[in-house]
């Protein structure tokens, strides 16, 4: 944070390291105001006199001003200054830079962990000696409570009230330990459910875009515990997803490694033609830069093209930086951030402030004025006039179908064999029926009818262009005699109270109302798995004729099993085209010449005809979303609501554990902890748990879901008396070690080689050959003392970040990960858990190497870890006699800190305790 003098530490190898002042102190200058007197003082980049920072991407401006304002010769050096300055050279390198976030965001789903983690923290240094009270957050944490709303009740006017009630009576105790957790804990703010998804809150109220500390001015810069914390990147604030094990280090005042970007430039030109909405745009670019790779680097837009796009547009791109790969989607401020700014309720003085700030610091874009030429590792361009309406799916983010040719592309992936894009449904079932009884009335089902369609997630809710454009669809529809078939699950999840405010002020919220699309609460819904039930008969219909059923949704993720265990085929679309497609009933349409219903006059009524211009929506935008709306939300959302504030919860600073809590349980993490680190540890005739492809999601490892009846945390929970409708999701349970390592590997969908070709969350015990659970063969290896491994193909762990899907293997005993590639974040946090993550070398896999899973694999390491470098290669050996070479992925220094530590958290404490008052 500021420049103050750090005290000595104790680094890995046992070295104290007392820390100095800041050597940049000569460039600290005062900040005047427009009208006399001082803002306060910065870090001046220009002052440095170095040529090179006027060459740098706008976000490499940002950690070279936090390298500087925290370099203190310890945790930061000068040589990492140098290294951001002369990025241009070092970039291409991978090398290694130390990264002080200015706060830490974090959402309940990770949020419970964290706070678990930070109890446990103090109860282990409890133990050990050390001062507990030193376990506090260091940065200013704020914790929105956003992923518990399940849509239980829809399609009513009571959704709201009846879905937080039974929110709350199943969350009671996990909101209870989050409130103890904002009295328990210095520098937290916790805003209570019911205000909205956690990203939207950030956009419009928690990003400060310049924080001014203590009269220190500084860039806001924020890393989150889900991996759409991208979405701030809009509002040029430099935010991405981390591991929950990462931000509670975060929290604790250590740098986060990382390796310096790459940045791609990516140049936007023209205007998006009529009636083309942000959404199409962002999936557009997603597929674009999924096909460049821009996995681990940043990506920075600029170009006149920017000057046509609004800050909720620019958003809506941040947003989807995990589902292109990259690490931010970044835009810089410019007069379109400070309009923004001003529309949600930011002060004169504050906007002010940032503006005089982002300009003496040359880290403002003024369109008006000649731009000085930047340096990128690569460039893409786009013109926007190139941009036609699409959606995504039916399995991937980035496999985008342009509208017009999403018929022919449902009959492609009909015939296709199983995969991302096929479902293998035989020519002569392809048109089958599933006749059923709804509610009395007769109906229908067949392929790619939609059961669900809902209007949801950060992405899109944000964005009061396509949800007014929803509405005005809806209204369009409405007086044309068009209906939503009953039995469709439909829903609107807004991402804070604002959009309420502004669909009623517009008159137009009763239309979508008309329509189901009634308004089902306020956080994350269908995008992130609380899809709710399905009607019996719809299910039964489903389950019974193997219907490849259908949903749309407005969101960012739609990989198979996350949205509903009964939809299969999951596509992306805009807030209007959610409408649309819930108004036909089917993916399987071809919107330009089939009609999306028929009319009260017996008219064929075509999407074109309900589609409204960019002007109307524009038209709508500008008369109904107003500042007082955003001040008005805002200034409520502290104060909670009447279910929150009679939460009773317990003082004290340490917590007090209920051992009988099938929601808040006690992790065994520090269990015989003690003050000397266990070193590295290598891998000894390990049995291989499972065997993977490409592409195993965060969501395939653990799960975010509904609790299946058969599972090992069902049988758990029921031993313990929990009622199967009282179950709630993983997501939701998230506190309790026993139900996540019971719910690892726990996916419907899961693919395990070992199963030869059967579906589900099974393995096969090697030494026996039992098929198990997962969870129960584990569990038997453990109890046997032999360790596992899991061989894996391209991208293990893409998808949300997701720290239990680092914990739960390594409390089944997974001792390696053996893979093509690793995504970012889920790498680190099995660094973070002491899971050793190895790479086969390029052009190289398990299969190319013969192996089959049935091997046993040992993996030598060196036992002092100052004999490991990052990125060295290893010898992995089998009883098989087969042999090869891999590349372990500890890739900083730091990392191999917390691999000798046993983990990042056990690194933490022995360094608090270390530390010389």
């Amino acid at each position: 944070m500021d420049s103050r003098k750090s005290p000595a530490m104790s680094d890995h190898i046992g070295r104290e390291i007392v820390a100095t002042e800041n050597p940049f102190k000569s460039i600290l200058k005062t900040l005047q105001r427009p009208d006399g007197g001082e803002f306060g003082k910065y870090y001046s980049l220009p002052a440095l006199n170095d040529p090179r920072i006027d060459k740098l991407p706008y976000s490499i401006k940002i950690l070279l001003e936090s390298a500087i304002r925290n370099c203190d010769e310890f945790q930061v050096k000068s040589k990492d200054v140098e290294k951001i300055i002369d990025w241009e050279t070092t970039s291409p390198k991978q090398v290694e830079i130390p990264f002080k976030p200015a706060r830490v965001l974090l959402q309940d789903f990770t949020g419970v962990p964290a706070v678990v983690d930070l109890a446990c923290m103090r109860d282990a240094m409890n133990k050990l000696g050390g001062d507990s009270n030193k376990i506090n957050p260091l940065v200013p944490v704020d914790l929105v409570i956003d992923h518990s709303v399940q849509v239980d009740v829809a399609r009513s006017e009571n959704a709201v009230q009846a879905n937080m009630e039974f929110e709350f009576r199943r969350n009671k105790e996990r909101f209870a330990f989050l409130k103890w957790g904002s009295n328990a804990f210095h520098n937290m703010l916790v805003v209570p459910p019911g205000s909205g998804i956690v990203h939207q809150v950030n956009l419009e109220y928690l990003g400060r875009v310049v924080f001014n500390t203590n009269g220190m001015l500084y860039p806001d810069s924020v890393v989150g515990t889900d991996s759409h914390t991208t979405m701030i990147d809009g509002l040029g604030v430099a935010g991405w997803g981390v591991g929950g094990i990462e931000a509670e280090a975060a929290m604790l005042g250590q740098p986060m490694s990382m390796v310096l970007p790459g940045v791609v430039g990516f140049k936007l030109s023209g205007k998006l033609r009529d009636g083309v909405t942000a959404t199409d745009l962002v999936l557009t670019v997603t597929q674009m830069l999924r096909k460049h790779g821009v996995v681990g680097m940043f990506v920075e837009f600029y170009g006149e093209g920017m000057s046509e796009l609004s800050l909720a547009d620019r958003a809506t791109i941040a947003n989807m930086s995990p589902e292109y790969g990259a690490t931010m989607g970044f835009f810089p401020v410019d007069h379109v951030t400070l309009q923004y700014l001003k529309l949600t309720g930011r002060s004169d003085d504050t906007v002010s402030m940032i503006e005089s700030y982002l300009r003496a610091n040359k880290m403002f874009v003024d369109y008006s004025e000649p731009q000085s030429e930047r340096v990128y590792s690569s460039y893409l361009e786009l013109n926007l006039e190139e941009v036609v309406p699409c959606v995504s799916g039916p399995k991937r983010p980035h496999d985008r179908v342009p509208l017009n040719e999403m018929k022919a592309d449902w009959h492609a992936c009909l015939d296709n064999r199983v995969g991302f894009k096929g479902f293998a449904i035989p020519k002569e079932y392809q048109s089958k029926v599933a006749e059923f009884n709804f509610h009395g009335t007769p109906a229908q089902l067949r392929h790619g009818d939609v059961v669900i369609a809902a209007i949801t997630s950060c992405t899109n809710t944000s964005n009061p262009s396509v949800m007014l454009g929803a509405a005005l669809v809806a209204k369009k529809a409405c007086e044309l005699g068009l209906e939503v078939k009953p039995w469709i699950k439909t829903s609107l999840a807004p991402g804070s109270g604002v959009v309420t405010k502004y669909l009623q002020n517009s008159g137009l919220q009763k239309y979508l109302n008309h329509l189901g699309f009634h308004i089902v609460g306020y956080g994350c819904t269908t995008c992130i798995g609380n899809s709710g039930d399905i009607d019996d008969a719809v299910a039964a219909a489903i389950t019974e004729n193997d219907i490849v059923a259908a949903a749309v949704l407005s969101g960012n993720r739609n990989f198979e099993g996350r949205v509903h265990p009964l939809t299969r085929a999951n596509y992306l679309a805009s807030p209007p085209l959610v409408v649309a497609y819930a108004l036909a009933g089917s993916v399987n349409i071809d919107f330009e010449t089939e009609p999306v219903g028929v009319g009260k006059d017996g008219k064929k009524i075509f999407l074109r005809d309900i589609w409204p211009s960019s002007e109307e929506v524009a038209h709508v935008v500008q008369k109904s979303v107003l500042p007082d709306m955003f001040k008005a939300t805002y200034e409520a959302i502290t104060k909670g609501n009447p279910m929150w504030n009679q939460l009773s919860v317990p003082s004290g600073t340490l917590y007090a554990w209920d051992p009988k809590s099938t929601y808040i349980h006690e992790p065994p993490y520090f269990k015989d902890m003690t003050m000397s680190p266990p070193g590295p540890h290598g891998v000894k005739g390990a049995y291989c748990l499972l065997n993977f492809g490409d592409s195993i999601t965060t969501d395939h490892i653990s799960p975010a879901g509904s609790i299946h009846k058969d599972s090992p945390a069902a049988k758990y929970l029921m031993e313990r008396g929990v009622d199967r409708r009282d179950f709630n999701s993983y997501g939701s349970r998230r506190g309790n070690d026993e139900i996540m390592a019971r719910g690892t590997f726990a996916n419907i969908r899961l693919v395990n080689k070992l199963l030869n070709g059967e579906v589900g969350p099974k393995t096969i015990h090697i030494p026996t050959g039992e098929k198990l659970s997962v969870f129960d063969a584990a569990m038997r290896y453990k109890n046997e003392g032999h360790d596992t491994v899991i061989l894996a193909g391209a991208e293990y762990g893409s998808g949300s970040s997701r720290d239990w899907a680092a914990k739960g293997p390594m409390l089944l005993g997974v001792k390696a990960v053996i893979a093509k590639s690793f995504e970012r974040i889920h790498r680190s946090n099995l660094v973070g858990m002491g899971i050793i993550p190895l790479c086969f070398k390029p052009g190289e896999d398990a299969e190319t190497h013969g192996l089959t899973g049935h091997e046993r694999y040992t993996i030598d390491l060196p036992s002092s870890v100052s004999e490991i470098r990052p990125g060295q290669d290893v010898r992995v050996v089998t009883d098989s006699g087969k042999s090869f070479t891999c590349v372990i992925r500890f890739d900083t220094e730091v990392e191999l800190a917390y691999f000798d530590h046993g983990g990042i958290l056990q690194y933490v404490i022995r360094n608090l305790i270390n530390v010389r008052q």
